[in-house]
C-alpha cells in the first residue's frame, strides 16, 4: 500500500515477514523500488513463459513471492531496481589504464547486499528442524535468490565514453552499467530448464538425486519438488490450467494447441488483428506507416 506524497506504510504492506517489515521500517524510501521491482520481475516472467503451459500466472495474485520461477523474477528485478535507484553519485566501476571511474553508474554492490538482506530475511528467520521438508525449501530458496542476484550482478558490463581532441579518446571515463533485464530474463529461463533436483541429506544439507551431473554452483537453479499439473485449474498448486488459453494449430512446440490443451482439443474462432503496413521512408527522417487490418483464425484450449 503506498500514499501518494508519503512514505509507504509497512505495517499495512501485505506479503512481508517479520524481519522484511523491520527492514522496511528502517528504509522506508528503499520499498518504492521493490514494489517496481516486484512488478517489472512478474511482467518479465510472463514474457518467458508465454508459450508455456504455466504462463506465470497464479491463482492468487497476492501469493507472488512463492518458490516459483516467478518468485526469482521478482527478487533479480528487486535487486537490479536497487542497483539503479542508488546508482547516482555512488558507482562501481572497474578501473583501467588512463580511466576516469565514472560517477552515474549502477550501484551494484549496494544492489546486491541490500537484496540479499530484504530478500533472505524471509527464509533465514524461519527456524525448522534440520533435515525437515521445511528446512529443505528454505535452503532451496536461499540457493535460487543467491543464484538470481548472480544473474544480475555477472552479466552487468562497463560502458565507456572517449574524452580528447578529434576523438583521439586519449581519455576515458567508465562505469559499471547492468544489463537490460530482458538478457536476465533469458538467461534465468535457461538455468529454470537446466535446474538441479535436490534432496535433503543426512547432513542437513541439499544434495543432488542424480550424482551423474555436476554440481549445481551458486549461479544455477536448483528445486525439490516436480512440477505439478498444469493442465488443470488446481488452486492448492496455484496453477490456472489452460482452458481458454491461445495456441498455435502448426506448431509442434510447447506453443501448439496438442500440448498446450494437453489434449482436450481446441476452438477455433476469427478476430480483427490491427497492425502497421506499407511503411515508407521519408526525407528526411521519419518513417509512415498505415493501420491495416485483416481478419485472421485464432485457436483456444477446450
Amino acid at each position: 500500500m503506498y500514499i501518494i506524497g508519503a512514505q509507504p506504510l509497512c505495517s499495512q504492506l501485505s506479503g512481508l515477514s517479520q524481519g522484511q517489515r523491520k527492514l522496511c521500517q528502517l528504509y522506508q524510501d528503499h520499498m518504492v523500488y521493490i514494489g517496481e521491482g516486484a512488478k517489472t520481475g512478474i511482467k518479465e516472467c510472463q514474457y518467458q513463459f508465454k508459450q508455456r503451459r504455466w504462463n506465470c500466472s497464479t491463482v492468487d495474485n497476492t501469493s507472488v513471492f512463492g518458490t516459483s520461477y516467478a518468485n526469482r523474477e521478482q527478487r533479480d528485478r528487486l535487486h537490479l531496481r536497487h542497483q539503479r535507484g542508488w546508482g547516482s553519485g555512488s558507482a562501481t566501476s572497474r578501473p583501467a589504464p588512463r580511466l576516469a571511474v565514472g560517477g552515474c553508474g549502477d550501484n551494484v554492490n549496494y544492489g546486491y547486499r541490500f537484496a540479499r538482506e530484504f530478500v533472505d530475511a524471509r527464509e533465514r528467520e524461519k527456524n525448522y528442524p534440520k533435515g525437515s521438508e521445511e528446512h529443505a525449501r528454505t535452503l532451496m530458496n536461499l540457493q535460487n535468490n543467491e543464484a538470481g542476484r548472480q544473474a544480475v550482478y555477472n552479466l552487468a558490463n562497463v560502458a565507456c565514453k572517449c574524452h580528447g581532441v578529434s576523438g583521439s579518446c586519449s581519455l576515458k571515463t567508465c562505469w559499471l552499467q547492468l544489463a537490460d533485464f530482458r538478457r536476465v530474463g533469458e538467461f534465468l529461463k535457461e538455468k529454470y530448464d537446466s535446474a538441479a533436483a535436490m534432496r535433503i541429506g543426512r547432513k542437513g544439507k541439499l544434495e543432488q538425486v542424480n550424482n551423474r551431473f555436476n554440481t549445481p554452483t551458486p549461479e544455477d537453479l536448483v528445486y525439490i519438488d516436480p512440477s505439478p499439473d498444469y493442465c488443470l485449474r488446481n488452486e492448492t498448486t496455484g496453477s490456472l490450467g489452460t482452458q481458454g488459453r491461445l495456441c498455435n494449430k502448426t506448431s509442434e512446440g510447447m506453443d501448439g494447441c496438442e500440448l498446450m490443451c494437453c489434449g482436450r482439443g481446441y476452438d477455433q474462432f476469427k478476430t480483427y488483428q490491427h497492425e502497421r503496413c506499407h511503411c515508407k521512408f521519408h526525407w528526411c527522417c521519419y518513417v509512415k506507416c498505415k493501420r491495416c487490418t485483416s481478419l485472421v483464425d485464432q485457436f483456444v484450449c477446450k
